[in-house]
């Protein structure tokens, strides 16, 4: 049984999104700006669950997911991604990285752990044992050699020796001569835009106008100062998905394949959503 269109029903088009900082200047005055669509938060794991059972029409989702359905398009300009240092994405070796063997995955991303598996494999041809660390655990909790963390813990430093500290953003784009995206707009099969492609490009180029408002509201809750949430917003952070991104998602893709950590053959979609760079 086809599903039924949002639109020709007079409901709301579904958009899930992440409520955390780096996803504020995406969804900056998204009311007013897609009166057509409801915006709900969820986790990213969630929302890439939510939009394959049909539950939403387009989400912010892990660029990982996206590999995951050939039915499924990119409809904006508009992403979370980094041409250089990300700050948020570090992986904490207590040794030196070719002596790693068990590494602990932070469960929040399952792009980022791709992304340290296959930097890993292909420059130091290393295939560690893999365990979860739970989002409600420590890197105190486990004693692998390295653990990845994602998000305000790997923004301040957790407690503990250390001998690499790698920057997963630099590493990629250091490695790869490549941007590293790390989510994108991405639309169901069938879902009607109703021009929400233009809205979400609108609405990323308002936030990206307004950083220092974002950064005053956000700082605080996230233990932060105003200039280092404004800094990591600015400087750490690109929100533009341009022909070099596209070119960095594809390498991702190809290397992740290999990994046997997407599935071999997707065909790409875009709708029009070339950037300029």
């Amino acid at each position: 049984m086809p599903e039924t269109d949002p639109m020709a029903t007079g409901k709301k088009l579904r958009v899930g999104a992440v409520n955390y900082l780096n996803t504020k200047p995406l969804v900056y005055d998204f009311e007013r700006l897609a009166p057509q669509a409801k915006l709900v938060f969820d986790y990213p794991s969630r929302l890439a669950d939510h939009l394959a059972a049909g539950a939403l029409d387009i989400a912010l989702i892990p660029s990982i997911e996206f590999f995951k359905d050939p039915t499924y398009t990119i409809v904006s300009d508009a992403c979370i991604g980094c041409r250089g240092p990300v700050l948020s994405v570090k992986l904490f070796s207590r040794g030196p990285i070719e002596h790693i063997r068990t590494l602990a995955l932070d469960e929040g991303s399952r792009t980022s752990a791709a992304l340290t598996r296959i930097l890993l494999k292909e420059r130091y041809g290393l295939e560690p044992r893999f365990e979860r660390l739970p989002v409600e655990k420590s890197i105190s909790d486990t004693s692998a050699d390295a653990v990845l963390l994602i998000g305000d813990r790997a923004i301040h430093s957790p407690p503990g020796q250390f001998e690499v500290v790698w920057d997963l953003g630099d590493e990629w784009c250091r490695w790869a001569e490549l941007p590293f995206v790390f989510a994108m707009w991405v639309a169901r099969a069938g879902a009607e835009l109703d021009g929400l492609d233009t809205a979400l490009s609108q609405a990323r180029d308002a936030g990206v106008a307004h950083l220092d408002e974002i950064a005053a509201r956000e700082a605080a809750p996230l233990g932060l100062t105003r200039p280092q949430c404004l800094s990591y917003l600015r400087d750490n952070l690109y929100f533009y998905f341009g022909q070099r991104e596209h070119r960095g998602l594809a390498l991702y893709y190809q290397k992740a394949a290999e990994l046997g950590l997407a599935p071999a053959g997707v065909d790409f979609g875009f709708n029009d959503c070339q950037a300029s760079g």
